[in-house]
């Protein structure tokens, strides 16, 4: 365990930048987002939950696959060239971390996403300890402990002292780059945190699938969805996209964006769309968290993060979805 003083974090950050890209959790326009660092930011590493995830820097809202042209009747196909250097994000919280084990069960199973994995293996974790819930907190309820966070790195902030632990490998080189900065210490980070939402979730899992699936409740619930995908877009677990091609003139770029189960042309196919109303997205939203992502890595496709508490609407979330489930008697 190595420790600074808080006092002197502007320097640890100020040395970290010189040598590798490095976002820090910063006031902009009213709300915080992971920014690139810069010395009159002003840096914010009370608030829990970022405007931004860190799924943003490993999966692009947008992002170019490859670009095909014709040049005398000759097609040609090149990919995209995005050269990734090495870059640390410090801050993240312990619910954003575990987002990115639910990615990585996605893009880094095989088929390997190529796109993901280069940025995976180019970005350090630096993450910091939860001292504090908001009301809309819930990770515990997933098994998350955020006075824990995993990650290369991880870091607990008292009232005068930043506690840093470095975890892998990775964590180590980056480590090695401000250890002049840390002092060792036998000291350890006395954090505790109040319990924050408990939820009923026992009976969410692959044995009651047809009994969630067929569960009467789902057109109630959905009524008052708008479909606007906001929940989608701010969750940090969420990994759909679409691919579209953009025709430049001379030629065509094929690219992806972020995508949500909740519009009505998610996964068009030739035929149609396979889900046709909106009780029917809306239910695919809450399945895929709660069952269909289970079933297939053993973890929740949800980390208790909130953030879809505080964006919707409409006041609809996972939260209500899972209590009125259970209170109704459907499962």
């Amino acid at each position: 365990m190595m420790k600074i003083a808080k006092e002197h974090l502007p320097r640890l950050f100020a040395a970290l930048a010189k040598q590798i890209d490095l976002l820090l959790p910063a006031q902009q326009a009213e709300v915080v987002n992971f920014a690139p660092f810069c010395p009159d930011a002003e840096i914010d590493l009370t608030t829990l939950k970022t405007a931004n995830t860190p799924k943003h820097f490993f999966l692009p809202q947008v992002e170019d696959l490859y670009t095909a042209a014709v040049n005398a009747g000759q097609i040609s196909i090149s990919a995209a060239d995005t050269p990734i250097k090495p870059f640390a994000i410090f801050g993240v919280r312990a619910c954003d971390a575990a987002a990115l084990d639910v990615l990585d069960s996605v893009y880094l199973s095989d088929p390997i996403d190529q796109f993901y994995q280069t940025r995976r293996q180019a970005g350090c974790i630096i993450t910091l300890a939860c001292e504090k819930p908001t009301a809309s907190c819930f990770c515990t309820a997933f098994g998350i402990n955020p006075t824990e966070p995993c990650g290369d790195i991880t870091t607990w902030l008292t009232d005068d002292v930043l506690y840093w632990q470095p975890n892998t490998e990775k964590g180590d080189k980056i480590t090695e780059l401000v250890a002049d900065l840390l002092q060792l210490t036998d000291e350890s980070p006395a954090q505790d945190i109040s319990e924050n939402i408990c939820l009923p979730l026992d009976k969410f899992n692959p044995d009651n699938l047809l009994a969630l699936f067929n569960a009467p409740n789902w057109q109630d619930l959905s009524v008052a969805c708008i479909a606007c995908g906001a929940c989608t877009f701010v969750c940090p677990t969420c990994q759909c996209y679409d691919i579209t091609d953009f025709d430049t003139g001379t030629s065509i770029t094929r690219y992806r964006c972020w995508d949500s189960c909740l519009y009505s042309d998610f996964t068009q196919m030739a035929h149609g769309n396979p889900r046709t109303t909106q009780a029917e997205r809306f239910r695919q939203r809450f399945m895929h968290k709660l069952v269909y992502h289970p079933a297939n890595n053993d973890q929740y496709g949800c980390v208790g993060c909130g953030r879809c508490v505080a964006a919707c609407p409409a006041g609809l979330n996972i939260v209500k979805v899972i209590k009125k489930l259970e209170v109704a008697g459907n499962v």
